[in-house]
């Protein structure tokens, strides 16, 4: 992070203690203990620190980034590692500065970031790029208020140390020294990064992410049972152990997708499109409506906002590029919302939207959610729009057969009823293979009062 510093924690804990306190703050205090039962050999560990703190207007939420050097254990596929861990994402210091005064046990946001690096030969320091990536994981937090759990996912797009390497994506699970504590502020667990490939991103959609996890505890070079990431490898777990490709098989077969929700770039309109229209539409009249859609749909109410955060917090936070970090002062709280926004407009037809990206993953929210009677939510990153898909018999829907479109404020549900499911699958296949120069695609179906749009990236 360009705006950090290595220190330790002995100098940090000195400045802290001399310029806001008489000892350091609870929280902080908490945290390092934490790492001190694993570590009581290492009291004075390298930390990347905030040169201006987020509280006084920095960029970087996290305070801190301890590093520790772990042994590992060979004999039992643990490699010797770096061990990277966050301090800002729970609540430090416990006087508001930073996060709301604890009132339902949780600390902060409730977790802190870890992270295990497979240690190289050459390596006399531990590396500062994961703090890098770990501050980047933060802003998203403090910005969307979305948080981790094990089995979420975080799609990169580039390799995390920004090289060449193959490990361009992330899984979360449970840091296994840590687990979780309770400090004077409340409870947090310490939330693993773990560096996976494409393939076991896409795998870990097509299931879900505790299976995946469960894979590659299984290979050591992979990540082994503590889940070390080894940005060196150049296979894939399905590679180097071609049997899990079965497990995985059978896991798609017979459970599906647990992922229930994206963020994503999308939009929807409930425009009346002839059926006369061509296939695909211009890139003009795409632009035009989409430049208007924001300008035209409302905010989301708060009761809405928590459904959604709701679904998505047990699904994926896909966002290839991380929104930028809103400082406090920046922050507005709305007060009261237009009645309108609390009640449910049936809808003729719509005209849904999705850039590349997300809408490659419309197979997936088909074949592994609707086909299995569940529902998948995209909420939009630049904007409060959201569109839940959803199955026939889903509780709490208010869509159904009769009416399959409605709105509520920007938040659209589509009913895909089942005589519609397999068609919608097999005309959407080829999406995650569309091209560059085949869009924008346009898919009609005039009898559904239904289109859909797949967009280029840069719109």
């Amino acid at each position: 992070m360009a705006s950090g510093k290595v220190e330790n924690f002995a100098d940090i804990a000195r400045n802290t203690q001399h310029k806001l306190s008489p000892a350091p703050p609870a929280g902080l205090k908490s945290i390092f203990d934490a790492c001190r039962r694993i570590y009581p050999n290492q009291p004075n560990p390298l930390q990347v620190t905030a040169v201006v703190k987020y509280w006084l207007g920095g960029p970087d939420p996290l305070d801190y980034v301890s590093m520790y050097n772990n042994l590992g254990s060979v004999e039992n596929g643990i490699p010797p590692h770096w061990h990277y861990v966050s301090f800002g994402l729970s609540d430090l210091h416990g006087d508001g500065r930073v996060h709301e005064t604890n009132t339902d046990g949780v600390s902060g946001f409730g977790f802190e970031l870890t992270f295990r690096l497979k240690r190289e030969s050459w390596d006399k320091t531990p590396p500062t790029w994961p703090a890098t990536v770990l501050q980047s994981l933060a802003r998203y937090v403090f910005q969307s208020e979305n948080t981790f759990v094990p089995g979420d996912h975080v799609s990169w797009h580039v390799a995390l140390d920004s090289g060449e390497s193959r490990i361009q994506h992330m899984l979360m699970a449970e840091d296994p020294q840590l687990g979780s504590i309770h400090t004077l502020h409340g409870r947090l667990a310490f939330m693993q990064i773990v560096g996976v490939c494409a393939e076991e991103l896409e795998a870990a959609q097509q299931w879900n992410g505790p299976g995946v996890l469960q894979l590659l505890r299984k290979v050591p070079v992979a990540g082994g049972p503590w889940l070390v990431t080894n940005m060196q490898r150049g296979e894939t777990v399905f590679e180097l152990e071609p049997s899990l490709q079965d497990a995985l098989s059978l896991g798609i077969e017979t459970e599906g997708s647990n992922l229930s929700g994206v963020s994503a770039k999308c939009y929807w309109d409930d425009i009346d499109y002839p059926a006369s229209c061509t296939r695909s539409s211009s890139p003009h009249s795409i632009r035009s409506t989409l430049s208007s859609l924001q300008e035209q749909q409302a905010r989301l109410s708060q009761k809405d906002e928590e459904e959604i955060k709701a679904t998505l917090r047990r699904g994926l936070k896909d966002i290839p590029l991380l929104p930028p970090i809103k400082s406090p002062a920046s922050c507005q709280v709305v007060e009261s919302e237009p009645l309108e926004l609390h009640q449910t407009k049936a809808l003729e037809g719509v005209h849904v939207k999705f850039n590349h990206e997300s809408g490659s993953l419309l197979p997936l929210t088909l074949q592994g959610r609707l086909k299995h009677g569940r529902h998948f939510t995209f909420k939009n990153i630049l904007g409060d729009i959201a569109i839940t898909f959803v199955s026939e018999g889903i509780d709490g829907a208010f869509v159904d057969k009769d009416g399959p479109y409605a709105a509520h404020g920007p938040w659209l549900q589509v009913l895909i009823p089942s005589d519609f499911l397999n068609e919608l699958i097999d005309d959407l296949e080829e999406v995650p293979r569309l091209q560059p120069e085949d869009l924008p695609k346009t898919y009609r179906w005039p009898e559904r009062q239904f289109a859909l749009t797949i967009l280029p990236e840069q719109v």
